[in-house]
């Protein structure tokens, strides 16, 4: 039985565990607050701030665990670097987490292997902001090199409107780094998630193409599989299986694209399953979750197969504690459509709660009209 620390414990983490502990694993799940999603079907959990490098280092000394695997960007990656020298093995790898923690440092290697991305550049401050963003010219997307799930993006249409993406930008920040990445907006047809994993003993996979929309910076609704041409996938493969071999180490990698009527063009990485990739628990024989606990531990992956399938995000309208759902019998009292819960303890504006699954024919219509059908109330 493999003992795994994770770092992060939200529906992705949760979702994770129960994948992990049907192959036999002990759990030890960590966040900076009790209660948090794979806590609850962890075998322990453990309450401290990954931002700080002591309680850190303490647990992972304290746990001892075989495997240590992010589920978040917001960590002190230089603790990883450290403890893997000691023996300890970070999944996918520590240079992994450490480079794919700010975008900027992720964004770098893309462009030193030859993989086409979106013209950026980098700011620290307002003033720096607009010099850059004239450079690159209007409109530009602005994110912070730090944060989750599209927290602080913002695209600036003039110079008039900088200062207040700049503001929105360090409002959304994880980590002590202010710093925002701005780059051109690409005029793209759609974009897709590769889910591109990375085994242990066999060649680099890849699930059908995942297709999302976001708003505020953040995925509502995704679906599987995404048309798109044959050269148009594949060139996203073999930029996909460049990036990700660079950075090594086993485990399933969530692989962003904008795709153009011209071009693939590389986004964003995440070295661990991705928010998009929730469809995959209805759409897919092996979620995303499965494929990344099979591939840490060094299980064969014979088969990935799918049908059509999507999801839409349920989210909080309030702030408030304990909160309950209305709607889901009616959600899901058509065939072919499932609710995932995640158990978070509390809400805010725009907290994604949960999320509505469906399979088979017209899943987009069906799975955004199931998620239609549940609120969230904030006691």
């Amino acid at each position: 039985m493999k003992k795994i620390l994770l770092l992060g414990s939200g529906e992705l983490g949760k979702e994770f565990v129960i994948s992990a502990k049907r192959l036999g694993c002990h759990v030890v799940a960590c966040d900076s607050y009790a209660g948090a999603p794979a806590m609850q079907v962890a075998d322990e959990s453990c309450v401290f701030s990954m931002l700080d490098e002591a309680a850190l280092r303490a647990a992972i000394h304290q746990h001892q665990p075989d495997l240590i695997v992010p589920e978040i960007e917001a960590i002190r990656t230089e603790v990883l670097l450290e403890v893997e020298q000691e023996g300890f093995e970070v999944i996918p790898s520590a240079r992994a987490a450490n480079l794919t923690m700010n975008r900027d440092r992720i964004r770098d290697v893309a462009v030193g292997l030859g993989v086409r991305t979106a013209k950026f550049s980098y700011a620290e401050s307002a003033q720096d902001l607009l010099t850059q963003a004239q450079a690159i010219g209007f409109p530009v997307v602005i994110k912070p090199v730090m944060s989750s799930s599209g927290k602080g993006q913002s695209v600036a249409r003039s110079a008039s409107e900088i200062q207040a993406s700049w503001d929105y930008a360090c409002q959304g920040m994880r980590g002590d780094r202010q710093k925002v990445i701005v780059e051109e907006f690409i005029h793209f047809e759609f974009e897709i998630t590769l889910l591109t994993i990375r085994q242990r003993n066999g060649k680099t996979l890849f699930c059908d193409p995942i297709g999302h929309v976001q708003e505020r910076g953040d995925y509502q609704y995704s679906w599987q599989p995404q048309a798109m041409k044959l050269d148009y996938l594949k060139a996203a493969q073999e930029m996909a299986e460049k990036v990700t071999s660079d950075l090594g180490g086993a485990g399933l990698f969530g692989v962003e694209f904008f795709v153009t009527r011209d071009e693939v063009i590389f986004s964003e990485l995440s070295p661990r399953p991705h928010d998009t990739g929730m469809v995959t628990l209805i759409s897919q024989n092996l979620s995303e979750f499965d494929l990344h606990a099979r591939a840490v531990l060094g299980l064969p992956i014979p088969l990935i197969e799918s049908t059509e399938g999507a999801s839409a995000v349920v989210l909080a309208t309030q702030d408030g504690t304990n909160p309950s759902y209305s709607g889901v019998a009616d959600a899901m009292s058509e065939p072919g459509i499932d609710v995932r819960i995640f158990g978070k303890p509390s809400t805010r504006p725009y907290r994604r709660m949960a999320v509505a699954l469906a399979k088979g024919s017209n899943a987009l219509a069906r799975a955004r009209a199931a998620a239609q059908k549940i609120r969230v109330i904030s006691a």
